[in-house]
């Protein structure tokens, strides 16, 4: 059967145009109506009624020529009219679930972290009340730090180490995967009342780098988070992909490749090869951290295993550019504060294994991505839905 197109409702368009004014407001501080029009292409009377709209509601608020609040009612003359975002309306939150510890940050509808809390798992196999328990008392915690409370949050994002469907059901083939098919949507809808957005943590990874990392605005973009184990998020045409079962940028396929051989990422693979090189001169296993240290220091061994990991790196990014042929390839994770000395190796590598070699960076965002990205990704929620939305004030 041919899919046909959504009606064009009068309730529909309203939605529409409120999450195109939203967006708009949400990147600057102060906006008049001319100027939204410009960057809505809305007409002056939309741009008007929405705003009106959303002042009505809590979402935005209206300043006078000197920059203070202004109630709706008659005015005199006709001064530009101004809006800003009211961005304390409500919160979200971005939870980032690994398997040995879960971080929630806090943030206003800008998008500006208020409140973040960390807690660990005591084991990676543990009951699934006992995983949900941890993960809530991260939110509560983060949430207190913010001066906030559950009843504030208008959504959720949340990352974890597993494929994820579009329809937010955890693909559970292995058993590593089953880990984090808790029921974490169910629960925490139960406990607060909260719309709870699961998805894979590497896929909440590339909206963060495009909405605040190094692949900002790339719409062809795939981020690698690359610590202990391989995976990718892939966003085409500023679409993430997620493939039938949501199984879209797992690496398990790299265990096939010729001169990989695994989805080993850039931490695993240094401390592998430091230790099967005696480790370091004080004796123990190596950090991936402790590598690059000697590395910068001129250690030959040191630097003998980062020019591993650059060609490693290099085939892995190469096969990536061979079948999705991004703009830009982001190397992502705890270990990107680390990896851009990897950089010139993989850059001199790529065309010798792929036709179509990418850009290749580091993120700036370290091992936040993943909680930047569950940010991005509840506020899209939250301006795609704020006529549905009760904020709480």
């Amino acid at each position: 059967m041919k899919p046909t197109a959504a009606a064009a409702t009068p309730q529909l368009l309203r939605r529409v145009n409120a999450q195109s004014v939203l967006a708009a407001v949400r990147t600057t501080e102060v906006a008049t109506g001319t100027e939204l029009m410009t960057r809505t292409g809305l007409t002056r009377a939309s741009v008007i009624a929405v705003c009106e709209d959303l002042i009505r509601r809590g979402w935005i608020r209206e300043l006078d020529p000197r920059g203070e609040e202004q109630p709706l009612g008659p005015r005199k003359g006709r001064p530009a009219r101004r809006f800003e975002l009211n961005a304390t309306a409500g919160f979200v939150l971005g939870i980032d679930i690994g398997a040995a510890t879960t971080t929630a940050a806090v943030a206003d509808l800008r998008g500006t972290v208020v409140g973040r809390s960390s807690e660990s798992f005591r084991a990676t196999d543990i009951p699934a009340e006992e995983r949900i328990g941890v993960v809530d008392r991260a939110c509560r915690q983060a949430l207190a730090a913010a001066g906030s409370g559950p009843g504030t949050v208008l959504a959720v994002g949340a990352g974890i180490a597993a494929p994820v469907d579009r329809d937010g059901k955890v693909l559970g083939t292995q058993h590593f995967w089953s880990l984090f098919d808790v029921g974490l949507r169910a629960a925490l809808k139960e406990l607060h009342g909260w719309a709870v957005l699961l998805e894979n943590d590497a896929n909440l990874a590339a909206l963060g780098e495009r909405w605040r990392g190094s692949g900002a605005g790339v719409d062809d973009l795939v981020v690698l988070l690359a610590g202990e184990r391989l995976g990718a998020g892939v966003l085409e045409s500023g679409r993430l992909l997620h493939g039938r079962g949501g199984a879209a940028g797992e690496m398990g396929y790299l265990d096939l490749v010729e001169g990989v051989g695994s989805s080993d990422g850039i931490a695993s693979l240094a401390r592998q090869w430091s230790a099967a090189g005696g480790g370091p001169a004080g004796g123990g296993v190596a950090s991936a951290r402790r590598v690059f240290e000697d590395a910068a220091a001129g250690d030959p061994a040191a630097l003998a295993i980062l020019d591993r990991i650059s060609d490693r790196m290099a085939r892995v990014i190469a096969t990536v550019a061979s079948f999705i042929n991004p703009e830009q390839v982001v190397v992502g994770g705890a270990v990107a504060e680390s990896a851009g000395a990897l950089l010139p190796g993989i850059t001199a590598l790529l065309p010798r294994y792929t036709a179509t070699p990418p850009r290749v960076t580091v993120s700036p965002l370290g091992d936040s991505i993943v909680t930047v990205g569950a940010i991005r990704h509840a506020l899209d929620y939250v301006e795609a839905n704020a006529l549905e939305l009760e904020l709480g004030q």
